[in-house]
């Protein structure tokens, strides 16, 4: 597995994961869709965060931005298995907590099927983090300017605008007008395909720090001028990422502009979309950006009148956004292995024998640093314990390997992933379902890629009557071990 684990690894887990929960006024769903299955936005203490990304590995970092490397985005998996997406601020941004408080308590308010929603954060020392929902399929960018198997269809790109200004309008709405820097970067697509709004640029980078991140030439005249950002520039924003999604480039607005005057719209627009759309929907879209990069901010339209311009372009309405995109969904990627078919039927008996066959190889590569003083007789029991519970595993005597596996655990000495794994089988037959997860999920802190982990998680889930989480669960299993088993 190659994971390297020193003695500053956690041996032993507080999965106390229930946090204190801010009470935030809940949010009127007078609208259909505003992701009323979410938690309310809650704090979150440093170490939930840590275990979720797996000590901030470098493996789980999902930031696009070089130029916003000090405040880092880690993927990450909360122990009821949601998936997250950590902002990590840089250590000065933030010295006032209860500002950092405060800011994030309102963005956390909010909540749309548009948004990519904040579901809480964390204000620990002069650490500073926002926990979101996590997007699977990547960034507008990535789709429009560093696309691998298709150009993104023209239809999609009318349904990303659209959604984009019903996500600004619903902000508006809620007293939520300010975006920061809204770029390609800022839309991320969701388990569906469906393009979703970045709850992170409705927080400020940082109290004092700068809102525009990106090149001069994107930036709203007036912003250049008073360096504050007002509702209007985010419209001017919006007005070049119309630019971009005609053109499929990062074009300069005073470029673009020159381009409408001179009335060569053909230049202007994305040679893969030929034949896709007609005269006058490109017209339409040329006009609603043009509208947008106004150089007075007051001749800008507001969200409201974006949305009803850009509702009657819409084409493919009843095609999914997953289809559109040409992005695979609800399949599992892989086949699941013996072990993943059997933590899939919660079959205790044949994730013991697979488990017992399979032994402490996959321990391999976790090293554990110890100092001369520790091998002395406490070391010597402490792997005694580890023997005891073997031998009580084998023969299912789970109560005593429990017990023996707590010893070498709590002992702290040494680190293994496949004694949390043992143990939480353990629980399992002990009908301790929350334990059983509970290691399963440290397993894997220890591992990340260790599919065993993953799967002992479903079963637990499954048994906890979580169905679409345990689901998640064995797909991961499945994709990790595709991964093992490709080399990649």
């Amino acid at each position: 597995m190659g994971c390297k684990c020193s003695k500053l690894v956690p041996c032993c887990w507080d999965s106390q994961f229930n946090g204190s929960v801010l009470e935030v006024p809940d949010v009127e769903n007078e609208e259909k869709g505003e992701a009323d299955d979410l938690p309310s936005f809650r704090e979150y203490t440093f170490e939930q965060l840590r275990i979720a990304t797996s000590g901030f590995a470098v493996e789980n970092i999902v930031s696009e931005h070089g130029e916003k490397a000090p405040n880092v985005v880690y993927r990450g998996k909360l122990e009821n298995h949601r998936r997250i997406a950590v902002k990590r601020f840089n250590r000065m941004a933030w010295p006032d907590a209860r500002q950092f408080l405060d800011e994030a308590r309102s963005v956390g308010q909010l909540r749309n099927h548009r948004l990519a929603n904040l579901l809480g954060c964390c204000y620990e020392g002069d650490e500073r983090l926002l926990v979101a929902e996590f997007m699977p399929n990547d960034t507008l960018a990535k789709h429009l300017f560093h696309w691998e198997s298709q150009p993104m269809k023209w239809a999609m790109r009318l349904r990303v605008v659209l959604y984009l200004a019903q996500a600004l309008e619903y902000c508006t709405s809620k007293g939520r007008a300010l975006y920061h820097d809204l770029n390609a970067y800022r839309i991320l697509f969701d388990d569906e395909g469906n393009p979703r709004l970045s709850c992170f640029g409705l927080m400020k980078n940082s109290r004092d720090g700068k809102s525009y991140s990106t090149n001069l030439a994107f930036t709203p005249p007036e912003y250049l001028r008073t360096g504050r950002v007002t509702p209007e520039s985010v419209i001017y924003s919006f007005g070049t990422l119309l630019l971009d999604l005609l053109s499929g480039k990062h074009i300069p607005p005073s470029h673009a502009l020159d381009l409408i005057r001179d009335r060569n719209i053909q230049m202007l627009t994305d040679s893969c979309l030929e034949g896709q759309f007609s005269n006058d929907e490109g017209t339409e879209l040329v006009r609603l950006a043009s509208r947008c990069l106004q150089y007075e901010p007051r001749e800008r339209p507001n969200p409201k009148s974006l949305v009803a311009a850009l509702t009657p372009l819409q084409k493919e309405t009843e095609v999914p956004s997953y289809s559109l995109m040409g992005i695979p969904y609800g399949a599992t990627v892989a086949p699941l292995s013996p072990l993943g078919e059997a933590c899939s039927r919660v079959d205790l008996t044949a994730i013991h024998e697979i488990m017992e066959s399979t032994g402490y190889k996959d321990d391999e590569g976790t090293t554990n640093e110890l100092s001369f003083q520790m091998w002395t007789s406490q070391m010597q029991d402490t792997l005694n314990s580890k023997k005891k519970g073997d031998v009580a595993f084998r023969y299912k005597d789970f109560t005593s390997a429990i017990e023996c596996y707590s010893q070498f655990i709590d002992a702290g000495t040494m680190v293994s992933p496949t004694v949390y794994a043992r143990r939480s089988l353990s629980y399992l037959m002990s009908d301790m379902p929350q334990e059983a997860l509970n290691d399963a999920m440290q397993a894997q802190a220890i591992s990340p890629v260790w599919a065993t982990a993953s799967y002992l998680q479903a079963a637990a889930l499954f048994a906890l009557d979580m169905e679409s989480e345990a689901q998640a669960a064995l797909k991961e299993g499945s994709n990790l071990e595709a991964k093992k088993n490709t080399g990649s």
